[in-house]
């Protein structure tokens, strides 16, 4: 167990990491992510006081549909990754964000700092969060609440009830495999844990391993792979300002991020295949020849690969793919190759797969 964020949180458990990892590529492993800011956006003009911080068109959000997005400073800088849903109902439009839990409380004052008259934001501070990740989870959540894995595609949400309790269950999570995100009370919270831990194909899995499959995913990690100085564009997140916003504009560092658009970044994130085992950590120095071409924000050994990866920026000059580089690792330097991401392709399920 570590501190983190005013929480305590699991590394590991029993299994070890690249245990948990490996059975949450193959079974269904259970996250415990309640550290994770949790908000609810509500009023009549919502929708627009969103559309003002967020570059995501929302406007265009069907109802229980979620969008990841991206809160920026007025110079397009990222002041944190998020996900948003559209949870409208019968009091009008209200939206469900979900933030990293090291940025909560700034985020929460950011948008509060900015919101107009009648908007509320409410922190679901006594709300749990769950993630339930792997290629098994959808039918272990299916015994749980019938319909639920025919009902939601990867990206929509809804709400069960479970005993006295609601749960709102999202199709989406961090490591790149098929899986659920659970938001409960927190009181109902160890039954639901107990429940799901019973069955045969779950394991709870902690931070180490969520790390290990987030990187193989090709999944930045805000505060390293993310940042104030770092921008959509050269993060390689432009898919998340959609067509109309880039044309309408109206959401902070707008100008700054149309000339990126246009014109290209300096640098670029990128995946880098190591040759061999060891890694090439946060900080680690990238080089082409003699030039020193960028630096490592993330990286790690990949147990599904067997062999190290890492995301870093560099100079966009050598950021094409199969540019061979240099990452500088205890003193020497490895060959590592530029290469597409994810390392291991995504398999989130979408309405209409087989």
């Amino acid at each position: 167990m570590v501190g983190f964020a005013g929480y305590w949180m699991p590394i590991q458990y029993s299994g070890g990491i690249i245990a948990e990892h490996e059975w949450t590529r193959s079974h269904a492993g259970l996250f415990d992510v309640s550290h994770m800011g949790q908000l609810i956006v509500s009023g009549e003009v919502a929708l627009e006081a969103l559309q003002a911080l967020l570059p995501a068109d929302l406007s265009s959000l069907p109802l229980g549909r979620m969008r990841y997005s991206l809160l920026l400073d007025e110079n397009g800088g990222i002041l944190d990754d998020l996900i948003v849903s559209n949870i409208t109902g019968d009091e009008g439009p209200a939206f469900y964000v979900v933030v990293n839990g090291a940025t909560k409380q700034a985020d929460i004052a950011h948008i509060e700092a900015r919101l107009p008259a009648g908007v509320r934001l409410d922190h679901l501070a006594g709300h749990a969060l769950l993630a339930l990740q792997g290629p098994e989870s959808a039918a272990v959540l299916e015994r749980l609440f019938p319909g639920i894995a025919g009902e939601l595609g990867f990206m929509q949400g809804t709400s069960r009830a479970f005993g006295a309790a609601t749960v709102g269950i999202g199709r989406s999570g961090y490591t790149g495999e098929d899986g659920f995100e659970l938001s409960i009370p927190a009181e109902h919270a160890k039954r639901l844990v107990n429940l799901l831990c019973a069955e045969a194909e779950v394991q709870p899995v902690g931070l180490g391993a969520r790390d290990s499959l987030r990187l193989e995913a090709g999944l930045p990690l805000y505060g390293h792979d993310l940042d104030t100085n770092t921008d959509p564009v050269s993060a390689g997140l432009a898919f998340a300002i959609s067509k109309a916003r880039r044309a309408d504009g109206g959401f902070p560092g707008a100008g700054r991020i149309a000339g990126l658009l246009a014109d290209g970044p300096q640098r670029r994130r990128v995946g880098l295949l190591l040759e061999g085992s060891a890694a090439a950590r946060e900080g680690s120095l990238v080089f082409a020849g003699t030039h020193e071409a960028g630096k490592v924000t993330s990286g790690g050994f990949s147990p599904t690969l067997g062999c190290s990866i890492a995301m870093a920026y560099v100079d966009a000059e050598h950021g094409a793919e199969g540019t061979v580089l240099e990452a500088e690792v205890r003193g020497r330097r490895l060959p590592a190759r530029v290469v597409k991401m994810p390392f291991v392709p995504h398999k989130y399920h979408r309405k209409g797969d087989a």
